[in-house]
């Protein structure tokens, strides 16, 4: 999908169309999610800081994402995803790979299949799609970021059409190619695939070792086996927040454990799962990272329990120096609960006070009660 945050955003407030509009964290270490095309022309781009944004684009519109709404239209997109084909991997919110295989009588060609694919989702979502078709994963993924916004490209199936398309392309569209490696690559006069396909294979291994270097060869050459692969049930569920300015006071840390575990006990209770294994993640603000996790013997998802793993988790962990990012995800799940022989009441008495609760967050927002 183009721009998918901000095309939803778009959708929905006539006024933000035609306009820079970036959306992310609007707080000081906060950082673009995403951002309308119109942006993209002022050089912001996703990861960058808001404060940089906010230089190159100061006449921009600053919105913090509506999530709910994303998802809502993430899940019309895929729905459609699903009725072109039977095997759908979910890449990101807006992103998937459809395998087309074996369908041949549906279509006249995979170009007109993917046009037909391309209007269903304009007609039914108002929101635009690019599509690439290639042979494998790897190279449909790089056709379908080469016109962007509204792009179709497809790549020819034989290996002297994959040469000519991949080929001059820069080394950087590589997967696995990052900065860092792409620094190391121009320094053995490596900038396009053709170049990286071309240099001697005991050079690659010299510079990478045999593992990367099988990997970038065969990349460059366009051999991808990977299956489409559709995901199987969610195995986290979890929250987690970057701080403007370090947490160094207890209180302040115990406040945003708090409320990251009614964040995540509202998350666990609207999917209908239960966690048995709770994990906490913690940042300094040098980077050094910690998660540190606990097993229960009865799965919970109730912010009170949460809380209470999380805050114990902390104080165990002690770290020194102020807080960058704290974070709690429940995952191990276990929707046959066995319940204790004692505190049952208790615990029927709990789930008839959460059910009000989120009944009364799902009518007036999550933020009603606090």
């Amino acid at each position: 999908m183009d721009a998918f945050f901000a095309a939803v955003e778009q959708r929905e407030h006539p006024e933000y169309r035609g306009k820079p509009l970036i959306i992310g964290g609007l707080a000081g270490r906060g950082v673009v999610s995403t951002c309308s095309y119109e942006a993209r022309t002022y050089g912001v781009h996703s990861a960058m800081p808001i404060a940089k944004a906010q230089r190159l684009c100061p006449q921009g519109i600053f919105i913090e994402g509506n999530y709910p709404l994303y998802q809502a239209a993430s899940h019309d997109v895929f729905e459609i995803f699903h009725a072109f084909s039977p095997v759908v991997e979910p890449l990101s919110i807006d992103e998937a790979f459809l395998d087309m295989t074996g369908m041949e009588r549906l279509m006249a060609s995979p170009h007109d299949y993917a046009v037909r694919l391309k209007r269903e989702i304009r007609e039914k979502t108002q929101l635009v799609a690019s599509v690439g078709i290639a042979p494998n994963k790897f190279l449909a993924k790089i056709a379908s970021d080469l016109e962007k916004p509204d792009g179709l490209v497809e790549v020819p199936q034989d290996a002297a059409g994959i040469r000519a398309f991949l080929w001059p392309l820069p080394v950087s569209r590589i997967w696995g190619v990052g900065k860092k490696t792409e620094q190391h690559l121009l320094t053995l006069r490596v900038r396009t695939v053709g170049d990286l396909a071309k240099l001697p294979e005991a050079t690659l291994k010299k510079s990478f070792g045999e593992k990367t270097a099988a990997q970038l060869r065969a990349l460059s050459h366009g051999l991808d086996d990977r299956p489409v692969a559709p995901r199987g049930p969610q195995k986290s569920i979890g929250r987690e927040e970057t701080f403007t300015e370090d947490l160094r006071a207890q209180a302040d840390i115990e406040r945003a454990l708090h409320y990251l575990a009614g964040e995540v006990g509202w998350r666990l209770r609207k999917a209908g799962r239960k966690a048995r294994t709770i994990t906490l993640k913690v940042r300094r603000g040098d980077f050094h990272t910690w998660t540190r996790s606990r097993t229960l013997g009865r799965p919970t998802n109730f912010d009170d329990e949460l809380y209470a793993v999380a805050k114990q988790l902390y104080h165990d962990l002690h770290p020194a120096g102020g807080i960058r990012l704290l974070g709690i995800s429940g995952s191990n799940f276990d929707e046959s609960e066995e319940l204790a022989l004692f505190g049952e009441e208790t615990n029927a008495k709990k789930e008839r006070l959460y059910d009000t609760v989120d009944a009364l967050k799902r009518r007036f927002g999550k933020n009603i009660i606090s």
